[in-house]
C-alpha cells in the first residue's frame, strides 16, 4: 500500500505531518557517518545489483550493499581519509577500455579516488590529486562529485567540489577521465565553472546524461543548473527552488519518466523532505523548474540520495530511491510510494 504523502502547493509550507513515507528496506548501520549514496545496475540481473554508500570519517569507507540492506564484506573500501559523496558511471569508454567504475573524494588528501565495478578495486595508482594550484583555506577540501558520461562517445567527466571556494563563477571544475601509455587513469582539467552565493557550501551535485544537465546545491539558496559538456559554455540555465526550503537544499537526483519527462528530487534537510520539481521544466521554457510537490520521509537530515526507474525485483518493481539518514544508515523506498509516475 502506498503511503499517504503531504503535499505543498508553491505559496508555502505545511507545518503538521501526519504521515511520512516510510522506507522498504533500512540497511546495516555503517560504523560513523552515512553522507551519499549511488546505484550499480547489474545489467545481466538487476536483482543482483549494488548500493554504494559513503562512510564519512578520518577513517572513513565506501560501503557495499546488496538490495536487501546487508552490507557485502568483502567489497567495502576502508581507510579512506573522510570521503563525502559518490557517484558512478556505467560503460564510460576510458583509453581503450569501457568499464563500470565508482568515484569518490577524500577530502584530507585532495584526492580522486576510481574503483572499479562491481568488484570495487583501486585503480587510480592511490589517488589524483583535485584542485593543484588552489592555496586558499579549504579549497581543496573535496566535497561532492558527480559523474557525466557523454552520449556521442561515452567520455568519462568527473564534476568536484569543495567544502569553500571563489564566487567568481569557478566554483566546480570539472575532469576528462582519460589513460595515460601505461593504462593508469589521468583526470584532465576540462573547465572550471559554476556560480556560488558564498553563503554556505556545494555538496550535492547531480547529472541528466540524457539530457545533459549539471544541476547543484547552493546550500540555502537554491539548485543552480549548467550544461554539462564544456564545449557548451559555462553560462548559468537555471537557479531554482529559491524559498522554498526550510534551511539546506542537500542532496539531488533525477528520475526519468521517459521522453525527456520525469522529476528532480532535492533533499529539504532539516525539514525530512524532499522538494520535487518537474525535470523537462514548463512548456515554453525547459529551464523553468517549478515545484511540483513535497514528500516528507522516514529519513532523517538527509544529505545524499539516488533514484533509478529499473526494475530490480519484485519489491522494487518501478525502481528504488535510496536517502542517507543521520542514524547510520541508508533508507531503501519504493519509487512509486515517492512519486506520482502518471504524470
Amino acid at each position: 500500500m502506498i503511503l499517504m504523502i503531504a503535499l505543498m502547493s508553491c505559496g508555502g509550507k505545511q507545518d503538521t505531518v501526519t504521515d511520512r513515507v516510510k522506507p522498504i528496506i533500512v540497511t546495516e548501520p555503517v560504523i560513523y557517518d552515512t553522507d551519499d549514496p549511488a546505484i550499480w545496475v547489474n545489467q545481466e540481473d538487476p536483482s543482483k545489483s549494488l548500493i554504494i554508500g559513503t562512510d564519512k570519517n578520518v577513517d572513513g569507507a565506501l560501503y557495499v550493499f546488496d538490495l536487501e540492506g546487508k552490507i557485502v564484506q568483502d567489497k567495502v573500501v576502508r581507510g579512506l581519509q573522510r570521503p563525502n559523496n559518490v557517484d558512478l558511471a556505467q560503460g564510460v569508454v576510458i583509453g581503450n577500455d569501457t568499464m563500470d567504475i565508482a568515484v569518490t573524494g577524500e577530502r584530507l588528501t585532495h584526492n580522486l579516488r576510481i574503483f572499479s565495478l562491481p568488484d570495487m578495486k583501486a585503480i587510480d595508482g592511490g589517488g589524483i590529486p583535485m584542485f593543484e594550484g588552489e592555496t586558499e583555506p579549504m579549497y581543496r577540501d573535496l566535497m561532492g562529485v558527480s559523474m557525466y558520461k557523454r552520449p556521442s562517445d561515452n567520455a568519462a567527466f568527473v564534476i568536484i567540489g569543495r567544502k569553500t571556494g571563489p564566487t567568481d563563477g569557478t566554483y566546480l571544475w570539472q575532469y576528462r577521465l582519460g589513460a595515460d601509455e601505461n593504462g593508469g587513469i589521468t583526470a584532465t582539467l576540462a573547465r572550471k565553472f559554476g556560480q556560488y552565493s558564498g553563503l554556505n557550501e556545494i555538496e550535492s551535485i547531480a547529472v541528466d546524461h540524457e539530457l545533459g544537465y549539471i544541476y547543484y546545491s547552493d546550500e540555502s539558496v537554491g539548485v543552480r543548473k549548467y550544461y554539462a559538456d564544456p564545449s557548451m559554455g559555462n553560462e548559468e540555465l537555471a537557479l531554482f527552488g529559491t524559498g522554498v526550503f526550510k534551511e539546506d537544499n542537500e542532496g539531488i537526483s533525477i528520475y526519468d519518466n521517459g521522453n525527456g519527462k520525469g522529476f528532480i528530487l532535492v533533499s529539504d534537510q532539516q525539514a525530512n523532505a524532499f522538494q520535487i520539481f518537474a525535470r523537462e521544466g514548463s512548456i515554453d521554457n525547459p529551464h523553468q523548474h517549478d515545484l511540483i510537490k513535497t514528500v516528507y520521509v522516514s529519513t532523517n537530515e538527509s544529505d545524499g540520495s539516488e533514484i533509478s526507474n529499473v526494475n530490480f525485483n519484485s519489491t522494487f518493481s518501478k525502481g528504488i530511491f535510496v536517502a542517507m539518514s543521520d542514524n547510520k544508515t541508508f533508507q531503501y523506498y519504493r519509487v512509486e510510494d515517492i512519486l506520482d509516475l502518471n504524470k
